[in-house]
């Protein structure tokens, strides 16, 4: 199997009406917005997209939507994954993946695995399914890192483990996983922030939170780079600088809400306990877009 999830993969949010419930038309037309400024493929279903208060029904809707609005135009990467091996092994199993391009998995939260634990955990995964698995390493929500070591241990014993979305923050790891990794195995960046240094090392694309209000300009960026135009493309990262951190300040996806709803796309509605970012943080980040005139 091949990694076909490159260049810019939005997060996607999901959108809600001032009850809570899902704003559906809204969604569709977030999607091809995406679609019209250079999205590259989906990551739906995770945390950007508060998958964690979503009900059973909602996440099968919410696929079903995005599945008829994309019309393969584009991959799309689903999150399935836990802290309860077995379960997330029966999701895969009985799930209906038709239209799906690949699953992302995250490292299990809050019981806190082994080095060793984490390799069972996504050795049970990839021996589950028949699609392609991205691993998710993100330290700072589940509690555990992932080595390199261990991933590249996960990656060369399993070929259906095409990529890993790398979101420790840690450049150095960065490095040392794609200098060692399988050939069929990607780097997939999973911090907005350290996009720009991570294609420079080899990531070969990411998934992206301000990517869901600024797909156009976040993807020209990584498209310069990957054309070795780095001097403009490191131009447009520093111009994000600032932004980066106050989109997560207030916890995410509050700060790219926060943006699409002063672009009349979304209802700046969040289910708890996640709230709307504070209007300071929103008055920030739109001095910060009008200096950049966007």
């Amino acid at each position: 199997m091949q990694n076909v999830f490159h260049g810019l993969g939005i997060a996607l949010i999901t959108p809600f009406k001032e009850d809570c419930s899902i704003d559906y038309d809204a969604l569709v037309n977030l999607v091809n917005y995406h679609l019209d400024n250079g999205a590259d493929f989906f990551c739906i279903l995770a945390t950007t997209g508060e998958a964690p208060c979503l009900t059973h029904e909602e996440k099968n809707e919410l696929t079903a939507v995005i599945k008829r609005v994309v019309n393969g135009r584009v991959p799309i990467l689903k999150y399935c994954g836990g802290n309860n091996t077995a379960a997330v092994v029966e999701e895969i199993k009985t799930t209906d993946w038709s239209g799906i391009d690949g699953i992302l998995s995250i490292c299990p939260y809050y019981n806190k695995p082994s080095q060793e634990g984490l390799y069972q955990h996504f050795k049970a995964i990839a021996q589950a399914s028949s699609l392609p698995v991205v691993l998710y390493n993100v330290p700072g929500r589940v509690g555990v890192n992932m080595t390199a070591e261990t991933t590249v241990r996960i990656a060369s014993e399993f070929t259906n483990v095409v990529a890993i979305k790398e979101a420790s923050g840690n450049l150095e790891q960065v490095d040392e996983i794609i200098k060692n990794k399988p050939k069929h195995f990607e780097v997939i960046s999973g911090d907005d922030a350290l996009t720009f240094p991570m294609i420079a090392s080899g990531a070969v694309g990411v998934i992206s939170v301000i990517g869901n209000a600024l797909p156009k300009e976040f993807s020209r960026m990584i498209r310069l780079e990957f054309n070795g135009e780095y001097e403009p493309a490191r131009k447009i990262h520093h111009q994000f600088t600032e932004l980066y951190k106050l989109l997560f300040v207030d916890g995410n996806p509050a700060g790219c809400k926060a943006l699409l709803s002063d672009m009349g796309m979304i209802k700046n509605v969040l289910r708890l306990p996640l709230v709307p970012t504070r209007i300071e943080t929103k008055q920030k980040m739109n001095e910060i877009l009008k200096g950049m005139r966007i």
